[in-house]
């Protein structure tokens, strides 16, 4: 059954799915709603886990790409009281994003046989960016790294612009294609006043999934998401992927800021000089100090063509600025 025609004002919401049975754990047919097969598990978080699926109704009627993700909660978090909506919640979001650097969401449905809740959505063929990490451990040259941080910014201005804050900015969750870079799970997102009224407004108290690495440190104290807390986590990706490192040291902003009270970040030897003081801005321990919003940061990181340099400058080689020192005191 579909739960988006039954779904309308947030009373709605909350009878529906008061009236879902319980999941049972650990039942998952491989068939669910008679349409979806499972071929196979892509992905599992700390909330959700991804499958691969073919949808036999999209292959029946001829659809040349009959396959489909299909993203679950885990089992003990479908157990939940709020499960299905909190499912609910991040699909609602998704949708309300049509953008090319966000994937995209199809249904979302109820498994009649094991009462789990899920949602289909766009199949996307790509690197996961903590993969590519892997794979260059020492970062990636400008011009890779530019086009990556322009489309994570530009997906990012776009869902604030919507009103939507994403909470879970980190490489696992964007994924690099031919299409550029894609944001996908905003199972930690939620919605700003006045956008998307009808949806239900959940606690999140049982579910600590915040990535230390790249939360904010005031989400860590406890503070609501905000546009300057996913800011700071997409400066944390684009940093890292500038020197191969977190700029924290895989201890979080919050821990780094009590242990080494007034230490300096050094500047990625990919990133050139004359954007390292916008992505320093972005990454201040004080979200008062993140100003510049994601559409900011994403013009902050435009550096004419080097000819046009050299037309200003007069310099024939390099960048003016490159001689900066790549330590900046904060």
């Amino acid at each position: 059954m579909n739960a988006v025609e039954l779904l309308g004002s947030a009373s709605d919401h909350r009878s529906y799915f008061a009236t879902v049975a319980t999941p049972l754990p650990g039942v998952l047919p491989p068939l669910l709603n008679g349409r979806y097969k499972l071929e196979g598990l892509l992905g599992a978080g700390g909330v959700g886990m991804v499958y691969r699926a073919r949808d036999l109704l999209a292959e029946q009627c001829g659809e040349p790409q009959p396959l489909v993700a299909i993203k679950l909660l885990r089992d003990d978090v479908a157990v939940c009281p709020d499960s299905a909506a909190l499912l609910y919640s991040e699909y609602a979001l998704t949708r309300h994003l049509s953008h090319q650097g966000v994937v995209r969401v199809h249904s979302f449905e109820v498994d009649a046989a094991s009462q789990r809740a899920f949602f289909s959505m766009q199949l996307l063929s790509g690197m996961p960016l903590d993969r590519l990490l892997c794979e260059q451990p020492l970062g990636l040259a400008w011009g890779e790294l530019s086009s990556i941080a322009m489309g994570l910014l530009d997906a990012l201005a776009f869902a604030h612009g919507h009103g939507v804050l994403h909470g879970d900015i980190k490489p696992s969750n964007l994924i690099l294609g031919e299409q550029g870079v894609q944001l996908l799970d905003f199972g930690l997102g939620q919605a700003m006043d006045g956008v998307l009224d009808g949806l239900a407004r959940l606690s999140r108290n049982r579910i600590r999934a915040w990535t230390p690495a790249y939360a904010a440190p005031e989400l860590l104290d406890g503070a609501p998401l905000s546009t300057a807390s996913d800011l700071f986590a997409a400066a944390c990706v684009i940093y890292e992927l500038a020197g191969g490192k977190q700029p924290f040291d895989r201890v979080g902003a919050r821990a780094m800021g009590e242990q080494y009270p007034g230490q300096s970040l050094d500047r990625p030897a990919n990133l050139p000089a004359k954007v390292w003081p916008a992505l320093r801005q972005a990454l201040a321990l004080d979200p008062a100090a993140r100003q510049s919003g994601a559409r900011g940061l994403q013009q902050a990181l435009v550096i004419p063509p080097l000819s046009l340099l050299r037309r200003w400058f007069g310099q024939p080689q390099g960048y003016p600025a490159d001689t900066e020192s790549p330590h900046v005191q904060p």
